[in-house]
């Protein structure tokens, strides 16, 4: 896939070619610009920090969007070895939309489920576009008693615009799929560590969000709806999502200070999408340190853990 840049990214893009004109230049013409290079490799720097740095929420939106942005399959890739996918939910079918089976992390066996997407038109229709249907959640769920069985961590990964709003996914029982999950993902006996990575959209992404600890990249969002939702909810105005993106505190910073997330987990300057090989090796070394931690808890205490976290949210303190 060619590269594809977002508008805030631009002035580090034209820096990049013009120091790349210039390496090139001193090779094919022989001519020492080292010292010129070496200046505009540190205006670069700085630029990238200043831009990165300040992001307003609507642009952390778009990069958690982004199409170049690592996937749940290129991190089980590349974190994980001897995936086996495993298929099917029992009842109807096999959503394909979310992805799911056994691999091993560092010669231990774990259970990873996530949202996909695609990458090409052909995927994006075959995921479809990362939103699940209610069989898609009654596999994971299927995935996640298996784990339990075995005595074994679930980890998830979660990057959806949402469940599929479809009439043939009330059908078969959206609603009724995603509150299942919840309910019983409150109660395993086993670790479950969860990990925002994109797109965390409404129940769609909660319906396989409910963990122990919660793990979200600096440039992925988590919330109720998008903001061109609440926008057009709110306001009536989708051209309004600057402001709802703001309110609706989507960010992975707003949402570890509010005690929704337990860990933001830092991307490569530039984004994920800009260096995916070294946001894989970043993420690898939460994921075993926070599993680590989880394994020292007694299994039969991690529910009630885990109940108590969900139910402190949303307490309001007031003054006096």
């Amino acid at each position: 896939m060619e590269n594809i840049y977002l508008d805030f990214e631009q002035p580090v893009i034209e820096l990049e070619r013009r120091i790349g004109d210039l390496k090139s230049l001193s090779i094919d013409k022989e001519v020492s610009i080292a010292e010129e290079i070496e200046r505009l490799e540190k205006k670069l720097a700085r630029l990238k920090r200043e831009i990165f740095d300040n992001l307003t929420p609507m642009q952390r939106v778009q990069l958690a969007r982004h199409p170049l942005r690592p996937y749940t399959l290129d991190y089980i890739n590349g974190i994980f070895t001897g995936f086996l996918e495993l298929h099917g939910d029992r009842y109807f079918g096999d959503d394909r939309a979310i992805v799911g089976g056994w691999a091993q992390l560092d010669g231990r066996a774990v259970m990873i489920i996530g949202h996909q997407k695609g990458r090409d038109t052909k995927e994006k229709i075959q995921r479809n576009f990362g939103m699940p249907h209610p069989e898609g959640y009654r596999k994971a769920l299927r995935l996640m008693k298996q784990a339990e069985k075995f005595g074994k961590p679930i980890i998830t990964f979660l990057d959806t615009p949402g469940a599929y709003p479809g009439i043939e996914a009330e059908e078969r029982g959206q609603g009724e799929a995603i509150a299942r999950n919840l309910r019983e993902m409150a109660s395993l006996r086993i670790p479950i560590l969860v990990v925002v990575i994109g797109e965390g959209g409404s129940g769609g992404a909660l319906a396989i969000g409910v963990g122990d600890r919660v793990l979200m990249l600096e440039n992925a969002i988590y919330s109720v709806c998008s903001p061109e939702a609440c926008a057009s909810i709110l306001w009536r105005d989708p051209g309004q999502k600057e402001l709802a993106a703001q309110v609706l505190k989507l960010t992975a910073r707003d949402l570890y200070q509010l005690g929704v997330i337990d860990e933001v987990v830092p991307e490569p300057e530039g984004g994920a999408h800009s260096n995916p090989q070294k946001t894989i090796e970043i993420l690898k070394g939460r994921i075993v340190y926070h599993l680590g931690e989880l394994r020292k808890i007694e299994r039969e205490k991690l529910p009630l853990y885990r109940i108590d976290k969900y139910a402190a949210m949303g307490e309001v303190i007031e003054g006096g």
